[in-house]
C-alpha cells in the first residue's frame, strides 16, 4: 500500500519592487532684465491770442476855473449844560432789632437703677429625727418568771434651726419718673 501523506511547506517569495530614485540637478535659468526707459518729447502748441489795438486821440477840453474865496462870520453858539441839583430827602428805614433773650430750661433726666431687693423668708420645715427607743421584751422561758424593772425616762430635744442658701429674686417695679435734677449752673 502506498500512502499519501499532504505536507503544507512555506516557501518565502521575493518580491522585487522598483522604487524611484529622486535625483536635484541644479540649472541656471537666463532671465531677460527688461529696461523701461522714459522719453520726454516737447511738442509746441501754437495759441492764437487776440490783442486789441488802443488809440490815442487828443481833445481839447475847455476847462472853467472856480475862485474860492473864504469868509470868516463869528456865530455865537449857545452850549446848553446840565447841572446836576441835590436835592435832601429823608427816607425812613425800619431797622429790624434783634433781642436775644436766654431761658434756662431744666430738663428732667428720667434714670431708670435697678435696686436690689433681698428678701429673707423663713421657711419652717420639720426634719424627722430617728429616736431610739428601748423595749424590754419578756420572753418567756421555763422555770421562774421573775418580774423585771421597767424605767421610762423622756428626754426633751433641743429645738434645731437650719437655715436654706438665700434665694435671690430680681424684681423691676415701674412707677411715677423720678423728680428732676437740675446740674450747676455756670455762668
Amino acid at each position: 500500500q502506498v500512502e499519501i501523506i499532504d505536507r503544507v511547506v512555506e516557501v518565502p517569495v521575493q518580491k522585487q519592487v522598483q522604487v524611484p530614485m529622486i535625483q536635484k540637478v541644479q540649472k541656471v535659468v537666463e532671465i531677460p532684465q527688461v529696461e523701461i526707459v522714459d522719453q520726454h518729447v516737447h511738442i509746441p502748441v501754437q495759441k492764437q491770442v487776440q490783442v486789441p489795438m488802443i488809440t490815442k486821440v487828443q481833445k481839447a477840453v475847455d476847462v472853467p476855473q472856480v475862485e474860492i474865496v473864504d469868509t470868516h462870520v463869528h456865530i455865537p453858539v449857545q452850549k446848553h449844560r446840565h447841572v446836576p441839583a441835590i436835592t435832601k430827602v429823608q427816607k425812613p428805614v425800619e431797622v429790624s432789632v434783634i433781642e436775644t433773650v436766654e431761658k434756662v430750661v431744666d430738663v428732667p433726666v428720667v434714670k431708670q437703677i435697678d435696686v436690689p431687693q433681698v428678701q429673707v423668708v423663713e421657711k419652717v420645715v420639720e426634719v424627722p429625727f430617728v429616736q431610739v427607743v428601748e423595749k424590754i421584751v419578756e420572753v418567756p422561758t421555763v422555770g421562774e418568771t421573775v418580774a423585771g424593772v421597767q424605767k421610762a425616762v423622756s428626754i426633751q430635744l433641743p429645738t434645731q434651726r437650719q437655715e436654706m442658701a438665700p434665694e435671690f429674686v430680681q424684681e423691676v417695679h415701674q412707677g411715677p419718673p423720678l423728680p428732676a435734677e437740675a446740674g450747676q449752673q455756670t455762668f
